[in-house]
C-alpha cells in the first residue's frame, strides 16, 4: 500500500489541540504507512514556538502559515490562498482540521480537491463565554452552514462536543481524548498525602479558566496551599496569599508539578474533553469541578470527585474529598482507564482514516 498522506490544519497550536495533534503524530511517526504534514499557525502570543521542533519527530513535516482566531476578510483570504497553495503541494490523502477557525479556512482552501476531510472542532468557537450573544449566534450560524455547503466528517472528542455535533450533522462521529497511561507510570504518582492540602489546576489563565473563583475557593481556605500551573493575562486576578503560581513549565515539569497535588480542580467556564482533568485522573488526583458540560463526563458524583455550580458547593466538596483522597484517586484512574485509553481511542481515529481513504 502506498504511504497515506495525512494533513492537519490548525490555527491553534497551543494547549488542548497541540496535545491532540501531538499525540497522533507521535503515534504515527514510525508509522510506514504515513506520511504526515502539519500546517499550523505560530500567531497567538501563546503558542511555544522553541518547543515546536522537540515535541515533533523529523519524520513529521511541519509547515507554518499565519492564520488569526479572530474573523477579519483580508487575513482570512490570505490564509486562505496560502493553505491552499500548500495543500496542493503536499496533495495529501486526508485532511484533519482542528479548532473552529481552520474548520472553515481549511474547508474552503480544500474545497474541489481529491482530498477526504475530517473537522475536530475542540470545543465549538460558538460555547465562548467571553463573547457577546449576538456573536455566539453568528459562530453558530457559520458553523451549522459551513457543514451543509461544505460537508466534512465532524469528529468529536468529548461527549458534549458529540452532542452538539449532531445537532449539527447527524452523521457525526466520537472518538475520545484521551491519555498515554504507560507514559504516567513513569511518573511515581505514590505521595504521602501533603500537610496542609495542595489544590491546583493548570493552564492559561484566562476568562475561560475563570481565575476570579479559583481565588475566592483559595480565599474560604486560607490555610490550605493552592497553585496554578501556567501564566496569562489575567493572573492579576489571583491575589490570594496562599496562591502560588508557577509560570509555564515544560510538560514534564508541569506533570511533576500536577503530581503533588492532593486535589485537583477546574474553575472553567466552558471546556471541550480537557486534557489537564484527564492528567490528573492518570496521576489518582480526585477531580472538583465547575459542573460545565465539557467536564460532566470526567466526573462520577461523590466517587472521583464533585461537579460544583456554587462556592458553598465547591467548599464543602473540599472538605469531602478531604477526607478519602486516596480512595477517590483510586477512582478518577479507573475511569480514565476505562474511558480515556490514548491507545485505544488513536486506534480507533487511524483505522476511521485507513477506511476513508480506502474507500
Amino acid at each position: 500500500m502506498e504511504k497515506i498522506k495525512l494533513l492537519h490544519i490548525s490555527e491553534t497550536f497551543v494547549s488542548g489541540v497541540y496535545t491532540y495533534i501531538k499525540q497522533i503524530c507521535n503515534y504515527l511517526e514510525n508509522n510506514d504507512d504515513f506520511e504526515v504534514h502539519i500546517i499550523y499557525s505560530a500567531d497567538r502570543e501563546e503558542t511555544k514556538i522553541d518547543h515546536i521542533p522537540k515535541d515533533f519527530s523529523h519524520n513529521i513535516i511541519l509547515h507554518e502559515i499565519s492564520m488569526k482566531r479572530e474573523i477579519s476578510p483580508k487575513n482570512d483570504f490570505i490564509s486562505i490562498f496560502n493553505i491552499r497553495k500548500e495543500i496542493k503541494k503536499i496533495n495529501p490523502d486526508i485532511i484533519h482540521l482542528h479548532s473552529s477557525k481552520a474548520g472553515i479556512l481549511g474547508r474552503i482552501a480544500s474545497y474541489g480537491l481529491k482530498s477526504k476531510v475530517f473537522y475536530t472542532p475542540h470545543g465549538f468557537s460558538f460555547l465562548r463565554e467571553d463573547i457577546t450573544k449576538g456573536k455566539q449566534n453568528l459562530f453558530y450560524f457559520i458553523e451549522k452552514y459551513t457543514q451543509v455547503f461544505l460537508p466534512v466528517q465532524i469528529v468529536a472528542c468529548g461527549d458534549q462536543e458529540y452532542r452538539i455535533s449532531k445537532k449539527i450533522d447527524k452523521n457525526s462521529k466520537v472518538i475520545l481524548n484521551g491519555v498515554n497511561l504507560n507514559l504516567f507510570c513513569n511518573f511515581n504518582y505514590e505521595h504521602a498525602i501533603n500537610k496542609p492540602l495542595v489544590i491546583g489546576t493548570s493552564g492559561r489563565i484566562s476568562i475561560q479558566k475563570n481565575p476570579k473563583l479559583f481565588n475566592n475557593i483559595a480565599k474560604e481556605f486560607p490555610l490550605l496551599k493552592f497553585c496554578w500551573i501556567g501564566d496569562g493575562d489575567l493572573k492579576s486576578d489571583l491575589i490570594e496569599p496562599n496562591i502560588y503560581i508557577t509560570g509555564w513549565k515544560n510538560y514534564d515539569e508541569g506533570i511533576e508539578l500536577l503530581k503533588t497535588f492532593d486535589i485537583f480542580i477546574s474553575t472553567s467556564l466552558w471546556e471541550g474533553l480537557p486534557f489537564n482533568i484527564l492528567e490528573a485522573m492518570a496521576l489518582k488526583k480526585p477531580i472538583i469541578s465547575n459542573n460545565i458540560e465539557g467536564n460532566l463526563i470526567t466526573v462520577e458524583q461523590g466517587v472521583n470527585g464533585y461537579l460544583c455550580n456554587t462556592i458553598e458547593e465547591f467548599k464543602n466538596s473540599i472538605e469531602l474529598t478531604s477526607k478519602k483522597i486516596s480512595e477517590m484517586g483510586d477512582a478518577s484512574y479507573k475511569r480514565v482507564s476505562e474511558l480515556f485509553n490514548q491507545e485505544k481511542n488513536i486506534k480507533e481515529l487511524i483505522n476511521l482514516y485507513i477506511k476513508t481513504y480506502k474507500n
